[in-house]
């Protein structure tokens, strides 16, 4: 894994699009989506001081990302207060059921909870099966919002997330139980 950049930008509209799960047999929403206000505050001008992300990274490819920011004033559908970052997760189609995600997620609210933020949220299609991974990252239902589940993630004291002395995350001991072997050579993934 690597950190999501604002070099990524075009990418981030992408992983954005594929983030807007509908159910089967549903395609991709029009892509004219990501236009709308509403959406839009979710990856535009990516790269502020309050922005985290992370980007897979599978032989040399971006293989989606998983990046959480602040959206203030009540916006967002997972808007719980002004200190809590929405967060976005797709991985590129072809990447998708292979056990990528999981350790996406816990890579990208490892970078959170090191980034200061005590909470995290996230809204969820009730028929989408990644509540159940989400539920495993962490995740507590807390509530719905226009038909989705409210899902919130609270920082753990965590002393494994010390940064090394290069600066570097260094890799917990859990991301080498769930990784699967033929993602396990990613660069982020060996220790310090």
């Amino acid at each position: 894994f690597r950190a999501l950049l604002a070099s990524d930008q075009q990418s981030l509209w992408r992983w954005l699009h594929i983030a807007l799960w509908d159910p089967p047999p549903a395609p991709l929403r029009p892509v004219e989506v990501l236009q709308h206000p509403g959406v839009r505050i979710y990856a535009e001008g990516w790269g502020r001081p309050t922005d985290v992300g992370v980007v897979a990274v599978v032989n040399g490819q971006a293989a989606g990302a998983c990046w959480m920011r602040l959206v203030p004033d009540r916006q967002g559908l997972a808007y719980i207060d002004d200190e809590t970052p929405q967060l976005g997760i797709a991985l590129e189609p072809e990447f998708q059921h292979r056990g990528l995600g999981k350790p996406m997620m816990k890579a990208a609210l490892s970078a959170a909870w090191q980034h200061g933020y005590r909470k995290v949220s996230l809204t969820v299609h009730p028929e989408n099966p990644a509540r159940f991974m989400y539920q495993a990252c962490g995740f507590n239902q807390a509530g719905y919002r226009n038909n989705y589940h409210l899902m919130v993630a609270s920082v753990r004291n965590d002393t494994s997330l010390k940064r090394c002395a290069s600066g570097k995350l260094p890799s917990p001991v859990w991301m080498y139980a769930v990784v699967p072997a033929w993602v396990r050579g990613l660069t982020a993934l060996n220790p310090c």
